[in-house]
């Protein structure tokens, strides 16, 4: 019980004698110490950046003195201006909102109308193959939204930019902008990625609600459509809103594939604009720009929070055998299949399969024999100015790598470690603030989309502050960076494992004599294993594909595999950039499958919460 409910009611002598006792406790119990040392150490790497950004916004920046007419570091509304009121506000700001606001709606309604259909023909019909295709179909969540981009431009590239044509162009089709570049096929790409996300949260609705609620109102006399549109579909609302505010929020944050098929034909989005600005030293700019990302994210999820709330008044639990009765499809069952085995196709097979070729060919979709070749792969002297071998055999690859191992690895284990003694203190700390504090604070990451908050994090620690010297261009700030990022899934982990630990392990080492290092590490983490194993291999995996914090905090010195591919990007060597990025894809769906086997769950049981 909490010091504060204890206390409570007390008269002033008692209420001291339980004070002295707990702080007493507290002296022999490092789990206060160890809750006051986290939340500075996140007040630091999560609040500060945040409100450092905020900050920036509103102050002038160096360089900026004789625009605002203001010495550096005055308070100014010259930037918030300039981004939401002057003539260039158009190009600054409202375009790419416009634009990431209808990536998000075209996404959302393709996703959502794709992705409820699987997910009804996966969990509520007699499917061919639904068990496989349960698994199958989320493939394309657990693959960099990349990994699409680059296969898209494999296929549809046009000479409106430079460099390799794609394969239809060197067969003789000639592309359109539209199709090759920009709102279209981000879209597309998009819905392909988030559908699967829909899959697993609506099939976990699927699954809870009692398909008793159908048979009678289908006793009473009422038609298939009416079951659907009256009864069905009002119990599946609160998931299909929070899919669709999840997704959105996604989509403000969304940076690798506006990067890939958008900044090429100038088509901006919040993202590639927040990062043309840092680019360009226009910091202020950035800090307006973040802000803006920031606080959209921060209120589509508090929406989500408020309906998922609203949510638990919906009671649809029955019996597991109406949970798990089928609807037989008939002669619907061949479209069904094919229609599912058709997203698999695009989403997963043609997507991996191009990336592959493409790496073999001498010239991009020339499907001639001598055409074929490893020397992306392992070959020397290549034909191009700056990547004379090949991937396997460049030091630059084997640094990137290495780079990914030891920056993604120190990260993601210090987050699993953080993440558990979160739990502890949440769980076991006698002050309900302090465990109130970390809880919050550790989720706030989860509000911001990625990109803001890597320029929230570049703009703190750019320059000296105090102690810390300026950690931009070294693999620390990655490191942070990633850790603050990745808390939200470490610590939720280490507060539902910590909250199935009882007390009677730790109590019975205490009587024995143990100290708390001692029970941590020989009785607390080793029943905790597969929890710590999985909030270590989480973030290791997010890390491999993630691209929005490496693409503002790294430099070529610290590169890692997803920078370095997307620097061959831009330097057109579209081979070896697809070579890279299959790797990273293949890393991303193994380790996904490990975390799996790990914690015992299967991916297709969808998302519980």
């Amino acid at each position: 019980m909490a010091i504060e409910r204890q206390v409570a009611g007390l008269g002033a002598g008692t209420r001291m004698d339980v004070l002295r006792h707990h702080l007493a406790v507290a002296r022999r119990e490092p789990v206060i110490a160890i809750g006051v040392v986290l939340a500075l150490i996140f007040s630091l790497l999560i609040l500060a950046p945040v409100i450092s950004i905020l900050v920036n916004a509103a102050i002038v920046q160096i360089g900026d003195a004789a625009r605002t007419k203001a010495p550096e570091g005055a308070f100014t509304l010259y930037y918030l201006a300039r981004a939401f009121a002057s003539r260039m506000s158009s190009i600054l700001l409202w375009q790419p909102l416009l634009n990431t606001a209808s990536i998000a709606i075209g996404a959302i309604g393709i996703s959502m109308t794709v992705g409820g259909i699987l997910a009804w023909l996966v969990n509520r019909t007699d499917l061919a193959g639904r068990r496989w295709l349960a698994t199958g179909l989320i493939i394309p969540f657990m693959l960099p939204t990349w990994t699409l981009a680059l296969a898209w431009t494999t296929i549809f590239k046009n000479r409106t930019v430079g460099g390799q044509p794609g394969w239809l162009e060197t067969l003789g089709f000639a592309t359109p902008d539209w199709l090759a570049y920009g709102r279209f096929p981000i879209i597309i790409i998009l819905s392909l990625h988030y559908a699967p996300f829909v899959i697993l949260i609506l099939g976990a609705a699927l699954q809870r609600l009692d398909a008793q609620l159908e048979d009678s109102a289908r006793i009473l006399g009422a038609s298939r459509r009416r079951v659907a549109f009256q009864i069905v579909l009002p119990l599946m609302r609160p998931a299909l809103l929070s899919c669709g505010l999840l997704i959105l929020a996604d989509c403000i944050g969304e940076f690798a594939v506006p990067y890939v098929l958008g900044l090429p034909v100038q088509f901006d989005t919040l993202s590639t604009s927040l990062y043309r600005a840092i680019s360009t030293r226009q910091n202020g700019m950035a800090a307006v720009m973040a802000a803006v990302i920031m606080v959209i994210g921060v209120i589509t999820l508090y929406i989500d929070t408020r309906m998922m709330r609203e949510a638990r008044r919906f009671a649809i639990v029955g019996g597991k055998g109406a949970m798990d009765r089928r609807r037989p499809l008939g002669r619907w069952q061949l479209p069904a299949t094919g229609f599912a085995l058709a997203f698999f196709t695009l989403g997963v097979v043609i997507p991996l399969l191009t990336l592959f070729l493409s790496t073999i060919m001498r010239v991009p979709g020339r499907f001639s024999l001598e055409n074929f070749t490893f020397d992306y792969w392992i070959g020397s002297n290549l034909d191009t100015v700056a990547l004379r071998s090949g991937i396997l055999l460049t030091p630059e690859f084997w640094s990137a790598g290495f780079n990914t191992l030891i920056i993604i690895g120190a990260a993601s284990l210090a987050s699993g470690i953080l993440g558990l003694l979160v739990g502890y203190v949440v769980i076991r700390s006698p002050f309900a603030a302090l465990g109130v504090f970390l809880r919050q604070i550790t989720f706030m990451p989860y509000l911001v989309p990625g990109i803001a908050f890597a320029a929230a994090i570049l703009t703190l620690f750019a320059v000296p502050r105090g102690p810390i010297p300026a950690l931009y261009g070294t693999s620390i700030i990655l490191i942070l960076a990633l850790i603050a990022d990745q808390m939200p899934f470490a610590s939720r982990s280490g507060i539902a494992a910590m909250a199935q630990l009882g007390k009677e392990p730790e109590e019975a080492a205490r009587i024995a004599g143990a100290g708390w290092l001692r029970r941590m590490t020989s009785i607390v983490m080793p029943i905790q294993k597969r929890a710590l194993a999985s909030a270590i291999l989480l973030p290791f995996i997010s890390g491999i594909k993630g691209v929005s914090l490496f693409i503002i905090l790294a430099v070529p010195a610290t590169d890692v595999l997803t920078t370095y591919s997307l620097r061959l990007v831009d330097y057109n060597y579209t081979q070896a950039a697809n070579a890279v990025v299959l790797m990273i894809a293949l890393l991303a769906l193994f380790g996904t499958i490990l975390i799996n086997r790990l914690t015992g769950n299967g991916i297709a049981k969808g998302l519980e919460s």
